[in-house]
């Protein structure tokens, strides 16, 4: 179980508010703060489904880039802007 292992899936930059605007996503470890620390909400069908697949991504049944799919939709169902970048 290696979830704050780097290059797991491309990073993104989640747009919060104050006052830590700009979130670095790089590692499950990253997703997981994301949903359980600083989400604005805990109540959203996206939300609870990328905490899960999260959890699953953490104990190896899902694979890290289900996790960053699963957060973007969450993200999206919050209205939190997403920054990706194209290599």
């Amino acid at each position: 179980m290696i979830w704050h292992r780097h290059g797991d899936f491309a990073p993104l930059m989640l747009v919060m508010g104050a006052p830590q605007k700009y979130r670095l996503i790089s590692t499950l470890g990253d997703v997981a703060e994301a949903l359980i620390g600083i989400w604005p909400s805990d109540d959203g069908e996206e939300y609870v489904v990328a905490v899960r697949i999260c959890l699953e991504a953490i104990h190896g049944k899902l694979s890290p880039n289900e996790a960053r799919s699963a957060l973007i939709r969450a993200a999206e169902e919050a209205g939190i802007p997403v920054i990706t970048v194209v290599h």
